[in-house]
């Protein structure tokens, strides 16, 4: 039997229908999959902040010093200069630092520092420093890079104290980069419920609930911070005022997302799918699992993500007004609090780093949400 090959229009049309099927057999992750993928903004959020996270899975590799590390001889420090070429135009094959010299200001007579031409500090890489436990595992003492002894890198330069600055952001983002993530999984699991048991079954005990949100909602949100910070003992181990953060945040932050599950509620639950489920004999947990969360679960996935930036900058405030984690801990809000003085931001701008990544964060975590609520919406192609 002899075979008649199609045209470039049959193929086409044949193209053009295989992939119109693969639309409409979909399911509603994999649409909002392909439209995220669309979505250039968010794609790169999304790699900026898989690189935030993966820093402060590994922040103790990556720090060249521990957190308690300093040295009084580099106080207020500059950040370091990584060279390949020196002062005679030499290239290395092997980057290096200078070492630095300290002096004093003849007029105000402040200790400022110069690199040592004379001196040169090659970086190595898995060199041994400080133990610690790698992933709270087991104890090691390699770190990606450093210096050969007496030499010191300094890449962020140093604080007020001699710490370097760039091992404090790393270990810093553990805190400031986990508290929003469990802070929004307590409020989505509270405000899921909560909000949900008002909007389904409604009458007294939805007035209830949502007189109980009112006035959660009236309190302003730094004197609520500020009362809910004074409950809490001042000299308390630093994991347990980590806890008591997160039940902060999460205490705080369930009422938005609350009245978001409830209105949803309310306009699904008389849907036609919902009474049928309702006569035949399905119990209310399962037509809620079953029918009328996958309904707008995308929507919450949406909403969560966006709650994100606001809890990163709730915590950064707080530690920021010493508030929430305080020291030997840090966090990027702790490392901010230097940054209170202005001759400190005057005369050391490099202290005002740890501000660049909490902007960075916020606005990453802003536009992947922005890329979700597109990729959800089902008007958008």
């Amino acid at each position: 039997m002899k075979t008649i090959p199609l045209t470039e229009k049959q193929i086409s049309d044949k193209i053009k229908t295989r992939k119109n099927s693969d639309v409409y057999y979909s399911s509603q992750w994999r649409l909002m999959y392909r439209r995220l993928k669309k979505h250039k903004l968010a794609r790169i959020s999304l790699v900026i902040l898989a690189c935030f996270y993966i820093g402060a899975i590994f922040a103790q590799f990556l720090a060249p010093y521990g957190l308690e590390s300093y040295d009084s001889k580099y106080v207020n420090a500059p950040p370091a200069k990584v060279s390949f070429k020196d002062e005679d135009g030499k290239l290395h094959l092997r980057p290096f630092v200078y070492g630095l010299k300290s002096g004093r200001d003849p007029v105000t007579l402040r200790k400022t520092f110069v690199k040592d031409e004379t001196v040169r500090y090659p970086i190595r890489f898995l060199v041994e420093g400080e133990n610690y436990k790698f992933l709270g595992l087991f104890r090691t003492n390699l770190h990606l890079f450093g210096t050969d002894e007496p030499g010191r890198i300094f890449i962020f330069g140093t604080d007020g104290m001699g710490r370097d600055l760039l091992s404090r952001i790393l270990l810093g983002s553990q805190i400031s980069l986990s508290i929003p993530l469990i802070g929004v999984s307590i409020s989505f699991v509270l405000g899921l419920f909560i909000g949900g048991v008002s909007g389904y079954f409604g009458g007294w005990l939805d007035s209830v609930i949502q007189r109980f949100i009112e006035i959660i909602r009236s309190f302003p949100t730094l004197p609520l911070w500020m009362a809910l910070s004074a409950a809490i003992p001042a000299r308390i181990p630093v994991v347990t005022m980590y806890l008591y953060i997160v039940i902060i945040f999460a205490f705080i932050g369930w009422t938005d997302l609350a009245r978001v599950a409830r209105g949803k509620f309310i306009s699904l639950k008389n849907e036609e799918y919902v009474l049928a489920a309702k006569i035949a004999g399905v119990n209310d947990a399962k037509i809620i699992i079953k029918h009328l969360l996958p309904g707008f679960i995308s929507y919450l996935v949406v909403a969560t993500t966006l709650a994100i930036p606001g809890m990163i900058l709730g915590e950064t405030a707080m530690s920021f007004l010493g508030l929430g984690i305080r020291s030997p801990a840090t966090s990027w809000g702790v490392l901010l609090q230097e940054a209170q003085q202005i001759e400190n931001v005057a005369l050391y701008p490099w202290k005002l780093i740890p501000l660049g990544f909490v902007i960075m964060a916020v606005l990453t975590f802003n536009f992947l949400g922005d890329g979700l609520r597109d990729a959800a919406d089902p008007y958008k192609k």
